[in-house]
């Protein structure tokens, strides 16, 4: 287990005096007080619509919503991000779950091919954080996604700025994802570019920038995903959990994403909830005790595998 201590914590100058003590608090419940985040990732209704929750090899549990705040409940997780609209519907039987309202999402209907990409804010964070009083849930942060070299960028800058200013504003701990994406680019994970998308997050002042894993020539490596990490500087990296893989080959990866390329974390969707109910929660546990409990590989295989 890692641990961070509270005055380790490093806070932006944008979070007001007078929100630094919240700001610190979220901060280390959102890491469970190890600086690394483990963020299980329940967007995807939008953004895949329910091509990840129905089909061939996707087990019936996965077929409704609420198997995903079960998984939040009874997993081990940092923090469950989700539409504000879909928390508002389940938060009420699942007030123990720590949140991040995503507070923008697009379906992927649109092909690049068609029209450039652009994700528009749903809800500004003064409405998170109405929502957050009257509900009292237990809501830490706020994110938001950028399609870099889209010819709409610029817009999302705009509004990630904004609402990275605000969240700050109000003590949370903002997340981005950043994908380039667009007839611009070329090669959505060339490793330089996966480092200009972590370098664009830390210019936009995130606390944690979630990236693609980068490819060499197709292959994937823990060496050239350090570019990224670099990049970042005292933003964190977190790596998208991709496809559903192989638990083997996930956990693995998991493990050098972080153990060698120096990632901070985790955004994990798929590899977790298309699964039963039982085994999502042991796919769960493991990937918590490698970002957080710094389990090696074989220590994480084992608590996916025991039954």
């Amino acid at each position: 287990m890692i641990s961070i201590n509270k005055k380790d914590v490093i806070v932006p100058l944008d979070v007001p005096e007078s929100m630094r003590e919240t700001y610190i608090k979220n901060y280390m419940k959102i890491t469970k007080g190890s600086g690394r985040l483990m963020l299980f990732a329940g967007d995807q209704k939008v953004e895949h619509l329910n091509d990840d929750f129905y089909g061939e090899g996707v087990p019936e549990d996965d077929a409704g919503p609420e198997h995903l705040f079960k998984i939040a409940s009874q997993g081990k997780i940092g923090v469950f991000a989700a539409q504000l609209g879909l928390i508002a519907r389940y938060g009420m039987d699942y007030k123990d779950v720590s949140y991040l309202v995503k507070v923008n999402s697009k379906t992927n209907l649109v092909e690049t091919s068609q029209s450039d990409p652009f994700s528009n804010l749903w809800y500004d964070v003064d409405q998170v954080v109405e929502f957050q009083e009257n509900s009292e849930l237990n809501i830490l942060g706020i994110g938001y996604t950028i399609y870099l070299g889209s010819e709409l960028e610029a817009e999302m800058f705009a509004q990630a700025a904004q609402v990275i200013y605000d969240a700050h504003k109000h003590g949370m701990v903002s997340v981005l994802w950043i994908y380039p994406r667009g007839t611009a680019v070329k090669n959505e994970t060339d490793p330089h570019l996966i480092a200009g998308a972590t370098g664009v997050g830390a210019c936009l002042g995130t606390d944690f920038v979630k990236v693609n894993y980068p490819t060499n020539k197709g292959a994937q490596s823990a060496e050239i995903f350090k570019e990224a990490i670099m990049a970042a500087g005292r933003t964190k990296v977190i790596c998208a959990g991709g496809t559903s893989d192989e638990p083997e080959t996930f956990l693995r990866k998991l493990h050098d994403q972080i153990h060698i390329s120096g990632a901070m974390g985790n955004a994990t969707g798929r590899n977790i909830h298309q699964k039963t109910l039982d085994e999502a929660l042991r796919m769960c546990n493991a990937v918590y005790a490698i970002t957080v409990e710094d389990a090696s590989f074989e220590e994480a295989l084992k608590i996916y595998k025991e039954k």
